[in-house]
């Protein structure tokens, strides 16, 4: 059998708090300026990124049937780490995004599985795009987190290939942004969409693919 990839964590925190400590040139240079990366954000995506490695070494494919609550779970991680007690305190909000999450219709998860099946043949890098597309554009997947949940999701697909997860570093943060800000306020099946869809899709996958870092796969 084949060994499962594992995520280097320690190479991953070290470029997010590299993005964490240079935050205010990159978010001048932005189109749109963005929140800063705080202690909270940076701790809660780690633990999302542990449990990606644990669905690679698991070997849980969360786009199974009977799977996917693992991509809800990765949700709550980036929002509400891994306090219980933070996750009582806004249980309906929790229960608003499960909600939305298992809705029928173009944003729900059965939409995501469905566009993802059809990009079966392209490459990873194009798969892991389009599904990030599909997650952050309008109706969004998630009541919030898309973006960082978006991130933890394209990691899990790039690294079952044996590629390296996406991580947000200095360099990649402006091309990762910028983009992330026109698809977000985009609607899946618009004209907009229809006429962006394609340019965003190569951005993304170029992205990826020039800005991996090996360093944050375990070999």
């Amino acid at each position: 059998m084949v060994k499962a990839p594992r995520l280097n964590l320690l190479a991953i925190e070290s470029s997010l708090r590299a993005v964490q400590r240079d935050f205010e040139p990159i978010n001048q240079r932005l189109e749109t300026r963005r929140d800063p990366l705080s202690d909270a954000v940076v701790e809660h995506m780690m633990l999302g990124y542990a449990a990606v490695d644990a669905l690679l070494a698991e070997r849980v494919d969360p786009f199974e049937l009977g799977n996917s609550r693992a991509l809800l779970e990765l949700n709550g991680l980036v929002i509400y780490g891994g306090d219980p007690r933070l996750r009582d305190e806004y249980a309906a909000g929790l229960i608003a995004t499960e909600e939305r999450f298992y809705a029928k219709g173009d944003g729900g998860f059965e939409s995501l599985r469905e566009y993802l099946a059809l990009l079966n043949g392209e490459s990873v890098w194009r798969r892991a795009a389009g599904a990030y597309i599909h997650v952050l554009s309008e109706p969004q997947l998630y009541l919030e987190g898309n973006h960082r949940t978006g991130a933890l999701i394209m990691s899990w697909l790039l690294a079952l290939a044996g590629k390296p997860p996406f991580v947000l570093s200095v360099e990649n943060a402006k091309g990762y942004f910028d983009p992330s800000s026109i698809t977000k306020g985009t609607r899946k099946h618009s004209l907009r969409m229809l006429l962006t869809r394609r340019k965003l899709l190569k951005h993304f996958a170029t992205l990826l693919k020039e800005g991996a870092q090996k360093t944050h796969l375990l070999r």
